[in-house]
């Protein structure tokens, strides 16, 4: 979702209303769109075809009168949403053979090595790239909510560096908890404040590097995705798996260093001046597996907390 935003600015260079229909746990990332006008949640299951939901709120979006869908993800149930509200035109890749879902069916995604450049090439009718430099993501902050959460959280702001342990794609993403821990520590020793960030399904992770430095925070699964946009503005760096946190972090303009296992960087980088990645090379990745499927995990273990310390600027 936050990549799309590279889309997102370019469509609002031709179009006069922009509305982007999003499931709810990403939602709230396009809520920090300044060029979204509106934006409709898609309440159904992932993986669940729900074609009667789909059906009432296909007739819902048809009254806002859209001429043109861009659609992004690739599978089959995503393009029926815009056939369902009599979208005219409807614009997105191959996809899941989506033939007589799509009025303009694109097929040769891998002409773009990166995936923004894959959400951009919607934009042109013969699918040519914007000059570089490319749009970058960029989300909005809401300083009224940040300082609640300060309150509610009892957080101070001095010296703050977010660690995101967690990757919602799976194992074969993790930077391992003991290595986070000892950058922590690490950290700690240099002055500097640590937040550990995530969703509840990062709380586990998160607490067992907390058990391990004591002082951390373990704010992961005490704040929405709106509360850590608002509170990773205000830090000064922040270390995370290539995960959403990490595209939001390099949104906001915050020094971020992403590290890589099974995925790559040619693909889904970090964006931004100030974006760093941490990787080591191996003959096995990237795999893009969710698991390792060599059970050794190297390309993460043998990263070490040293590595990724000696890149921050600290």
């Amino acid at each position: 979702m936050v990549m799309a935003h590279t889309l997102v600015q370019l469509l609002a260079r031709r179009f006069d209303e922009l509305y982007l229909v999003a499931p709810k746990a990403t939602l709230p990332v396009a809520q920090r769109m300044a060029e979204i006008d509106q934006v409709v949640q898609i309440d159904i299951g992932h993986g669940t075809l729900g074609l009667g939901a789909r059906w009432r709120l296909g007739r819902e979006i048809a009254k806002y009168g859209c001429g043109t869908a861009f659609v992004l993800p690739n599978s089959w149930k995503s393009a029926l949403l815009p056939l369902m509200a009599g979208v005219p035109r409807r614009i997105g890749w191959h996809g899941e053979v989506r033939f007589g879902l799509l009025t303009d069916r694109r097929c040769d995604s891998e002409s773009y090595p990166l995936m923004i450049e894959r959400f951009m090439a919607l934009a042109d009718p013969d699918g040519a790239l914007p000059d570089q430099p490319y749009p970058e993501p960029s989300l909005s902050v809401d300083l009224k909510n940040r300082a609640g959460c300060l309150s509610r959280l009892d957080l101070n702001t001095d010296g703050i560096v977010a660690l995101c342990p967690g990757a919602e794609f799976g194992a074969a993403k993790k930077w391992p908890a003991p290595a986070y821990a000892e950058l922590a520590e690490a950290l700690i020793a240099k002055g500097k404040t640590i937040w550990l960030m995530g969703s509840p399904a990062d709380a586990a992770d998160c607490e067992k590097i907390a058990e391990r430095v004591p002082g951390v925070r373990n704010l992961a699964g005490r704040t929405s995705l709106l509360d850590a946009i608002d509170l990773l503005s205000i830090c000064e760096q922040i270390v995370s798996n290539d995960s959403g946190l990490m595209h939001i972090g390099c949104a906001l303009g915050i020094p971020t260093m992403g590290i890589f296992g099974s995925t790559s960087p040619g693909f889904t980088p970090p964006l931004g001046e100030h974006a760093q990645v941490a990787e080591i090379d191996l003959a096995c990745r990237p795999c893009f597996q969710r698991q390792c499927p060599l059970s050794h995990l190297n390309c993460l273990r043998r990263l070490t907390p040293a590595e990724v310390l000696s890149k921050l600027a600290v």
